[in-house]
């Protein structure tokens, strides 16, 4: 560790999105004075090694956040609502990456490439969004700056990772299992805390997280009330569907969405997104290139391709957009949060 620099916490450090935190600040050189790993009581006393230095684990309580100054949490919502304020209390700026304060009106719900200037406006907490909105509203966000925009329909297509590494292991063992022709038993999902379990392998669940009275999911939700937040537009027409696909890692989602100006072309669309911060646009169908998720691993940015105008609405265009969801869906944002924190001055070393 340096001598100057933040002293931050991960909160959730064993986790698999703690763990994405902590290998994105090493790899994206965060200026860290200290580094305090914290977690639940069950996994305190742990010990994993940065950059080949050793680290216990310890207990997550509000004296652990005495002198930190920035705190990523990411260990479920309850672990946020009672340790999120606790944090802030003692002086430190919160980025949480669940979805404890999203919805709340006076925390900031924050994509950086989007709505940046709403850092300036929080009270000790940030909030993270859902994996599955951020890459959608980074790839829509040019779009609505240039030519507005009124209406999207998203159907998604996301990996098991976003529900846990349990998750993951659930999908390598029965697929596992399947092929050897073995008996198996689904526990995880769709949703660890509902009554049913369904195979995931060579399966699509068209259920993540449970459902609301309205017949969409809480995920589909998110979705639709976060993207409405992030783009100050709570008049946006926003609709979702999303489904759990045997994939590890990386959430494919088929967007359509219908600008307000007439006359836009898909070549205009696809020109604006070639120079989109966080995009990179992979659209020439005469080759076969469009994003995947076994491409887009391990990378921050988020995927852009099949842009095509709608044949029967002049204002609808169709599109293709993927990411890593533990990366820009989660660590890579929460860690990008921090770092704009820091060149807007709103933490400063102490």
């Amino acid at each position: 560790m340096s001598q100057k620099g933040f002293h931050v916490a991960v909160v959730g450090a064993t986790g698999a999105v703690g763990q994405q935190m902590i290998q994105t600040l090493v790899k994206e050189n965060f200026p860290i004075k200290q580094l305090s790993l914290l977690s639940s009581a069950r996994s305190a006393g742990k010990k994993i090694v940065i950059n080949g230095e050793k680290y216990t684990i310890q207990e997550a309580k509000p004296e652990s956040f005495e002198g930190v100054d920035i705190a990523l949490f990411s260990a479920g919502g309850s672990v946020s609502k009672e340790l999120g304020p606790e944090a802030v209390k003692r002086g430190a700026v919160v980025v949480d990456n669940t979805s404890a304060f999203r919805m709340d009106t006076n925390t900031p719900l924050v994509v950086p490439e989007v709505n940046e200037n709403d850092l300036h406006q929080h009270n000790g907490i940030i909030a993270n969004p859902n994996c599955s909105t951020i890459q959608m509203v980074v790839a829509l966000e040019p779009i609505r700056q240039k030519f507005g925009l009124k209406k999207v329909i998203v159907s998604t297509y996301q990996a098991v990772s976003g529900a846990g590494a349990a998750a993951v292991q659930e999908l390598n063992e029965q697929a596992q299992a399947i092929l050897n022709n073995e008996p198996y038993e689904a526990q995880v999902l769709p949703v660890k805390s509902d009554k049913n379990h369904y195979q995931i392998a060579f399966n699509a669940i068209p259920q993540i997280d449970k459902f609301e009275e309205n017949g969409f999911t809480f995920e589909e939700m998110k979705m639709i009330n976060e993207t409405k937040k992030i783009m100050h537009l709570p008049e946006l027409q926003v609709s979702a569907t999303c489904v759990r696909l045997p994939v590890a890692v990386g959430h494919s989602e088929s967007v359509y969405f219908e600008v307000e100006e007439e006359g836009v072309s898909a070549k205009e669309i696809k020109a604006l997104l070639s120079d989109a911060p966080g995009v990179v646009l992979q659209d020439d169908p005469e080759n076969q290139l469009y994003p995947m998720p076994a491409n887009c691993v391990g990378s921050n940015d988020v995927f852009v391709g099949r842009i095509r105008k709608d044949l029967d609405e002049d204002l609808g265009f169709h599109m293709w957009v993927v990411s890593d969801n533990l990366l820009k869906g989660a660590a890579w944002n929460s860690v990008q949060i921090a770092e704009r924190l820091i060149s807007l001055g709103l933490v400063k070393e102490k």
